[in-house]
Parts: C-alpha cells; sequence; structure tokens
C-alpha cells in the first residue's frame, strides 16, 4: 500500500469516527472468511457497516477526533463496526458475539463517550430509535383513541338499544 492509498483509507476512517453514531472495536482472530461475510451481511441489514483497516492508520485517523480515547482498543486483530444509529451496530455485534466465541468486542464509542465491552452491552440493549419513535406515538396517541371511544361509545349504546326494541317488536 502507497502513502497515497494510506492517506486515503486514513480519510475514510476519520469520516466513519465522525459520522457513526456507535463504533463497536471488536478482536476477530479465528474467524473464518465465510463467518466475517455473515457478519457483514448482518451488519448490511441493520444499516451498518463492518471495516478491518491497519490499527497504525485507525488510530492516525482518529487523532483529533471526539473519540479519540477509543484508540487504546485498536490492538491486535481489529474489526470497526459502526452505524448512523446508535444503537444498530452494538446489536449486531453483541448478539454475534453471543453466537461466535471467536469474536470479542472489546469496547468502542458513542459521539464523545468511551464505551467498555458492558458499555456496548449496554447499548445493545436500549430501544431503536425507531422503536422510541413507536413508543413516543403510542403514548401521544392513546388519549386521543380514549376520547374517541368515550364520544362514540353513547352512539353505539343507542344504536343496539334500538336494534334491541326492533328485535322484540319484530318477534311480537
Amino acid at each position: 500500500m502507497d502513502r497515497a492509498q494510506k492517506e486515503k483509507v486514513v480519510e475514510e476512517l476519520g469520516q466513519i469516527f465522525e459520522s457513526s453514531g456507535v463504533v463497536v472495536v471488536a478482536h476477530y482472530a479465528g474467524l473464518t472468511v465465510a463467518e466475517m461475510q455473515d457478519l457483514r451481511a448482518r451488519m448490511r441489514e441493520a444499516e451498518g457497516s463492518v471495516r478491518v483497516a491497519k490499527n497504525r492508520l485507525a488510530k492516525i485517523a482518529l487523532q483529533g477526533k471526539p473519540n479519540e480515547s477509543i484508540a487504546e482498543l485498536l490492538t491486535g486483530m481489529t474489526v470497526l463496526a459502526y452505524s448512523e444509529d446508535p444503537t444498530a451496530a452494538a446489536r449486531v455485534m453483541d448478539k454475534y458475539a453471543k453466537d461466535n466465541q471467536k469474536l470479542e468486542i472489546l469496547g468502542g464509542a458513542m459521539g464523545e463517550t468511551a464505551l467498555d465491552a458492558a458499555g456496548v452491552k449496554a447499548v445493545a440493549d436500549m430501544p431503536s430509535r425507531e422503536e422510541l419513535i413507536a413508543s413516543i406515538v403510542g403514548c401521544i396517541g392513546a388519549p386521543a383513541s380514549n376520547i374517541a371511544g368515550a364520544i362514540g361509545a353513547p352512539a353505539s349504546n343507542i344504536a343496539s338499544i334500538l336494534s334491541t326494541i326492533e328485535e322484540r317488536a319484530e318477534a311480537a
């Protein structure tokens, strides 16, 4: 890899570190090519990505970034998983690490906050942005549906009473 290629990789990694909602760092020693492809596919489904890069270049890319403190995690055979959604990459990596003992989560970063392995687990257990929005909409919509039900209830009660009276009249 020549100098221009290295500079390009450093620039790409810098953009990843700046724009990602979460970055997870893990050791992947012992993973087969098929297992790594499976991890990449799972991450793509969650709208995230996986990147293997030279630790030295990743450390250079981290210089001056808000999550610079994760540079100490970059030792050995490391893989970076990242996503814009603050929980997606952590969730996929946590689940994959449970299924495959060869993947060991070291930590990561969420914005300026450095995470250890337990922190990544905690982020993975958080609800996603879509789940939070759905629960908020449900909370907002519940009173409106209760009001609509209360307003509509007397009319439906009157309708059922009238139909009962009509049935009795026809039977007589």
